[in-house]
């Protein structure tokens, strides 16, 4: 029980905080050319990132839990001094105040509160590479750096997603279409990036092609297998809809947001499946 649940906070506060790392990007990039859509894009920025905040506090709170074995590690103060001693503490820390700072970003208006939230966004980011595989493993020096290049192009991504269906309901075509463009001209070389950090990262990770045979491995090739849907989804949205927009072709909406809602739940499946990977498992084993 006690595992489930910290784990499950884990995957969701994982995927709250990516999401409330990622609009502040979106906006800072491409909010300038958004109209009606703007604030209404600003106004959910700020629960995404609230319930980011709930979610790590409330996973900070239960983990001791997991390491006791029962609800009631909970209480248990010896354990939980020794998590926020720990890199654990120093990564909820971090990940605290970057959301604290989108929080802060949002309710400021103007291009100053986007990029208070911006830089929020980046130590949220930032965050993921004070613990875990990566920061325990004697080439953190690289690892480090590789995976907050693969999770700040990810998180872009996810952020994006539902601005991205929120701006084809208010936007005019032409406005929307050319957002539209704009963001599949980024996402053509960001979204490459995510896929070779990744694969860079576990290479240095696993110790040799045996290791996806492992609970971490197969886990990995599922989240390979998502990638490679969600690229395919991608690509559907670079070449057919968005220009089907940009000429004003009403059909294509529809089509764009089926598109947009299936890579977003998509992107919290692997979000999640990563969570429970790195919180169960290890690439040793």
């Amino acid at each position: 029980m006690a595992d489930f649940v910290a784990i499950g906070l884990r995957g969701l506060a994982f995927a709250a905080a990516l999401l409330a790392a990622g609009m502040p990007v979106f906006l800072w990039v491409l909010g300038s050319d958004l109209d009606r859509s703007a604030q209404r894009i600003r106004a959910a920025a700020l629960p995404v990132a609230a319930a980011g905040l709930a979610l790590t506090i409330a996973h900070a709170i239960v983990e001791p839990a997991r390491l006791a074995g029962a609800m009631s590690g909970i209480f248990d103060g010896s354990l939980q001094s020794m998590l926020l001693a720990s890199d654990f503490g120093t990564t909820t820390a971090i990940r605290t105040l970057g959301l604290v700072m989108i929080v802060g970003g949002c309710l400021k208006p103007g291009r100053s509160g986007e990029g208070i939230a911006l830089v929020g966004g980046s130590l949220v980011i930032a965050s993921f590479a004070f613990m875990g595989h990566t920061a325990a493993d004697p080439q953190r020096w690289l690892l480090a750096p590789l995976l907050i290049t693969h999770l700040f192009a990810a998180a872009f991504w996810f952020g994006s997603l539902w601005p991205l269906a929120t701006l084809t309901r208010y936007e005019d075509f032409a406005v929307a279409g050319a957002i539209i463009e704009r963001f599949s001209s980024i996402a053509v070389w960001s979204v490459p990036v995510i896929f070779v950090a990744g694969i860079v990262l576990a290479s240095l990770l696993l110790p040799d092609l045996s290791s996806l045979r492992t609970p971490y491995g197969l886990s990995l090739i599922s989240k390979v297998s998502g990638f490679a849907v969600l690229m395919g989804l991608a690509a559907m949205n670079r070449w057919r809809f968005g220009p089907a927009i940009s000429q004003g072709q009403q059909s294509a909406l529809k089509g764009f947001r089926r598109s947009v809602l299936a890579e977003w739940f998509l992107i919290l499946a692997v979000v999640l499946v990563t969570a429970v990977m790195t919180a169960s498992f290890s690439p040793e084993s």
